[in-house]
């Protein structure tokens, strides 16, 4: 498959100078090494591949090499380091480069695992980098959007997609370039590497039955209200473990949290939400089969994990100043996601429905009344068409939002 642009690149591109090393953050498989590989390109780069195991093994065990490497090649301007978590000390040896050099090389790294560097005590280039996050493809790098519209650079584009193939595969990139009869597969693959490969190996718990057991738990339970305390007996660990747990998810990208909007003046429900980054990937671990079952039975709660997933991608790939909570009062009232942007706060509700109601924004306005900066509100659907629900509420598409 040919290489499709990537939201995320225009923002990396600002950054592309030599006073800045690149940290690239995200879950295994979202494209992260192709994306620096795009990025330069027409540059002589020279590529570290730490999911090597002989090659890992090497820069663990000989300290300075990469300094020795680099300095016998002096004509290398651009250095990739994939999977920087596996030997975080060579971050010593990049700033070491980068004081020595003065802006005559770029590093561009990238992690699907944040916890390990924090874990390690590692030297994460302090006024020297600019980390971002890359997400699964986002519906907004493969169409015009509404809601967090993204500035995409030149086509080719990724493919747009069925709705259920959205629900019920998500949006890893390397499906693109796959048949849909090897998707279910693929998943599954990806998530016995996920447990394999990224929490046994790396002995980031202790316990493995527990939190086998946790993560199924935690990808039935995704997009809706977290009940640390059930939970936590239904796993069989305590609860502070259980939080743990779920800060290994989103140490490791897999996983987002959706912390309760507060800003208002009613009593409101604290809980967070917490969301699997991928709705394929969730099936996955659940055990769950990918097929038109899963939509019949369970087609709301799909929809709204999906629509949940995309913008938090979005105000993650936006950055600072954008964000993504939830809001639900001591009364009933709630509003499934509030987005926070720098000029405004929107209120979006979703619905499974084909045909919105004024009824399905009430919450929205309630919202909006009592919070100033919100000045406009939508229900997001599977209307076939946009339509104005009240002066200050519109329903818009699933494949328009």
């Amino acid at each position: 498959m040919k290489y499709c642009t990537r939201a995320l690149q225009n923002r990396i591109n600002l950054a592309r100078s030599p006073s800045k090393v690149i940290l690239l953050f995200g879950a295994r498989q979202t494209g992260k090494t192709t994306l620096l590989q795009h990025l330069v390109e027409n540059e002589e780069a020279y590529l570290i591949n730490l999911q090597d195991r002989r090659l890992r093994r090497r820069f663990e065990t000989d300290t300075g090499l990469l300094l020795r490497e680099l300095e016998a090649r002096p004509e290398i301007r651009t250095v990739i380091i994939d999977e920087i978590q596996k030997v975080p000390a060579l971050l010593d040896d990049v700033q070491l480069l980068y004081d020595r050099g003065a802006g005559q090389r770029r590093f561009l790294l990238t992690g699907s695992s944040s916890r390990q560097l924090r874990r390690g005590s590692a030297n994460l280039l302090p006024g020297r980098s600019v980390a971002y996050t890359l997400t699964p493809v986002m519906q907004a790098e493969c169409r015009p959007c509404e809601l967090l519209p993204m500035s995409l650079p030149p086509e080719p584009r990724f493919p747009t997609r069925a709705l259920e193939d959205c629900l019920l595969f998500g949006s890893l990139p390397g499906l693109f370039a796959e048949s849909r009869e090897s998707w279910a597969e693929t998943l599954a693959t990806w998530a016995d590497l996920y447990i394999e490969n990224e929490i046994r190996q790396e002995s980031i718990v202790r316990d493995m039955g527990a939190f086998s057991r946790f993560i199924e738990a935690a990808a039935i339970e995704s997009g809706r209200l977290i009940n640390y305390t059930k939970m936590a007996s239904t796993v069989g660990v305590a609860v502070n473990t259980l939080r743990n747990f779920f800060q290994v998810l989103e140490d490791t990208f897999l996983g987002m949290r959706i912390p309760a909007f507060t800003e208002t003046r009613r009593r409101v429900a604290l809980a967070p939400r917490f969301v699997l980054f991928d709705l394929g990937i969730r099936h996955a671990l659940a055990g769950l089969r990918m097929s038109e079952d899963l939509i019949r039975t369970s087609a709301g709660e799909l929809f709204e994990q999906w629509v949940m997933g995309e913008l938090c991608h979005r105000a993650a790939t936006l950055g600072a100043g954008f964000s993504v909570s939830s809001w639900r009062t001591a009364g009933g009232a709630e509003v499934d996601v509030i987005l926070r942007t720098p000029d405004e706060v929107i209120p979006v509700e979703i619905k499974w429905t084909e045909g919105p109601r004024p009824s399905d924004a009430r919450h929205v306005e309630t919202f909006i009344d009592l919070y100033p900066r919100a000045r406009r509100g939508y229900v997001i659907c599977r209307s076939p068409t946009r339509q104005a629900l009240s002066p200050r509420v519109t329903a818009l598409p699933w494949n328009e939002f």
